[in-house]
């Protein structure tokens, strides 16, 4: 359980400096939806200028959109992901016979974790994603939905879709999370090895970690943009009477779709933005992680130290102490 709630709350400090990205790439992913280069208007044309279009459009606030239920979901599908991961760690199922980390295992079990959390906190992903690309319609892109809360977003969608409508999208969702888990994890690891042999940099530091993060976030940005397009088109597509997506019936409909009207890298739009959101965000969430975990055990060593010296006041009384 531990690991589970480190894992979150880890996660939900590093989404609230990458939150802005998110909301550019979210908006650089539904750019010319469908349509050839050079046939629709471009209002984003890099990451930088986009966070500039959007605060000029929108204003600074809507740098931060979509950030509670953004938090929401690194909370409940990092949680899921990492502390299942971790909890994989501790068993020893991600090393091999000579007891050292075996990168078939950790990709099995990073993407068996990422499979996990994904399907807890889709609703939530959903509901980030509608609320990011709404904007101006000067600057607008996709399709726009109209909430402007998360609870009011959350309500639309089951009054008109149901339960069910609250994971539509979930099939993206799942190879999206276990793709950029399996790399992110796997690459982390073996780089955390890498890095523990340079002479000269201590072995239990968070410079290790940072390093380590840089590493696996290239490798991640590779691996996950594609699958990170396609979740974005199927979350955010409107959707007709029977709750059934107007422009795209599942991953491979929509991964077809786009490389037959926007090419092989409308599969790659807004990968530039990807990695300044990724790698950050990897580097803090899995250093915040440590260091999280670094103080609970300082915490609980000194609770035990207070309350082995006062076995009758309890756990209650040594905190007080």
């Amino acid at each position: 359980m531990l690991e589970f709630v480190l894992g979150g709350v880890a996660a939900c400090g590093a989404c609230v400096f990458t939150n802005p990205l998110e909301v550019v790439k979210i908006r650089l992913q539904l750019q010319g939806e469908l349509r050839a280069k050079g046939l629709y208007q471009v209002h984003y044309k890099n990451v930088f200028q986009g966070l500039l279009a959007v605060a000029r459009a929108d204003g600074m606030k809507a740098l931060q959109k979509g950030l509670i239920p953004a938090m929401w979901y690194q909370l409940v599908m990092n949680g899921f992901r990492l502390g299942s991961y971790q909890s994989m760690v501790n068993a020893g199922l991600v090393h091999g016979e000579a007891g050292q980390i075996s990168l078939p295992h950790s990709v099995a079990a990073g993407a068996a974790a990422g499979a996990v959390g994904a399907v807890f906190a889709s609703p939530f992903f959903l509901v980030k994603t509608h609320l990011q690309s709404k904007a101006d319609t000067s600057v607008a892109v996709g399709h726009q939905h109209d909430a402007d809360k998360m609870l009011q977003a959350a309500r639309k969608i089951y009054s008109g879709q149901g339960v069910v409508g609250l994971w539509r999208g979930v099939g993206g969702a799942v190879p999206r999370v276990m793709v950029g888990s399996a790399a992110q994890l796997s690459t982390f690891s073996k780089a955390m090895e890498a890095v523990r042999g340079i002479e000269g940099l201590p072995k239990k530091s968070w410079v290790l970690a940072l390093m380590a993060s840089f590493m696996s976030g290239l490798v991640v940005v590779v691996c996950f943009t594609p699958f990170d397009v396609i979740s974005t088109r199927l979350y955010n597509q409107g959707v007709d009477a029977r709750g059934k997506g107007l422009m795209y019936e599942g991953i491979l409909d929509c991964a077809r779709k786009i490389m037959h009207s926007e090419g092989f890298f409308g599969l790659y739009k807004g990968w530039t933005a990807n990695y300044l959101r990724v790698g950050p965000h990897t580097v803090l969430s899995l250093v915040f992680w440590n260091e999280l975990s670094i103080v609970f055990d300082r915490v609980v060593f000194v609770l035990v130290v207070h309350v082995s010296e006062y076995p009758g006041r309890g756990v209650q009384s040594a905190v007080r102490y």
